[in-house]
């Protein structure tokens, strides 16, 4: 005579738990956020203008800041027109990036490009960011 047998791990895995689950992964992401550490990007802090041609531009080498007071920046470090020529001079600069406030004058700006030019600089770009056309 056979007796049939009841297997009790079929019926574990009719239902799958996924409680406990659901708390593990609540309790890594709480790890994690409580753990983990959010960086500054440090510079100066300037608003960008707007511009409809918007690109995205590579890593330059060489970034100058100019602020709503027309204060120029060489790595987060206040320079005169003259530092400036001097600075870019010895690091025979190829390409300059101006990252000016949206709010600095024109005439700095424009000072800043004829002393790249003076130097055979001939590749010049200005940060600006996107603005959606109505």
């Amino acid at each position: 005579m056979r007796f049939k047998r009841k297997i009790k791990s079929e019926e574990l895995f009719k239902t799958i738990e996924l409680t406990p689950l659901i708390d593990c992964v609540f309790l890594l992401l709480i790890f994690f956020m409580l753990t983990s550490s959010f960086i500054l990007v440090p510079g100066i802090n300037v608003k960008l203008p707007k511009a409809v041609t918007s690109q995205q531009i590579s890593i330059q080498r060489v970034v100058i800041v100019v602020t709503s007071e027309d204060i120029i920046y060489f790595e987060d470090k206040p320079v005169t027109l003259k530092e400036l020529f001097k600075i870019l001079k010895e690091k025979k600069a190829e390409s300059v990036f101006i990252k000016a406030d949206k709010d600095a004058s024109l005439g700095r700006i424009v000072e800043i490009w004829d002393i790249c030019k003076k130097l055979g600089i001939d590749k010049i770009g200005i940060a600006t960011t996107y603005k959606e056309e109505k």
